[in-house]
């Protein structure tokens, strides 16, 4: 998977946007923004170096999925029971890649109020 099926991918998941919020290579993808307040993150990569990606992930899968390859690894600056670091060097499969950005997409939307839930679809 390079850069652009990456955020192709998670575009076609409902309601997700994409920013930069912390610097000029560190692409966030969201979902359950609103025009007044960006969604919550559920994918971080580098656009420059597109070396891995951070995803969300539940606590019990993630230690699962970190003995099984090593190119997952706890997330890198983030929650490391929650999150994990999934390297794009081809040690993870891409089918593989796909279900982990769905995971996080799910565990995140999942999060949001009821509301902003409903207004997916």
């Amino acid at each position: 998977m390079d850069l652009g099926e990456f955020r192709a991918f998670c575009l076609t998941l409902p309601g997700v946007s994409h920013d930069f919020p912390f610097d000029e290579t560190t692409l966030a993808m969201r979902v359950g923004g609103t025009a007044n307040k960006a969604g919550k993150i559920f994918a971080l990569t580098d656009t420059f170096l597109f070396e891995s990606m951070n995803l969300k992930c539940d606590p019990e899968r993630a230690i699962e999925l970190r003995e099984l390859y090593p190119g997952i690894v706890p997330g890198w600056h983030m929650n490391k029971q929650h999150w994990n670091t999934v390297s794009t060097d081809g040690s993870v499969p891409d089918k593989l890649l796909r279900e982990l950005i769905v995971h996080s997409y799910e565990l995140v939307r999942d999060s949001l109020p009821k509301k902003q839930r409903e207004a997916l679809g």
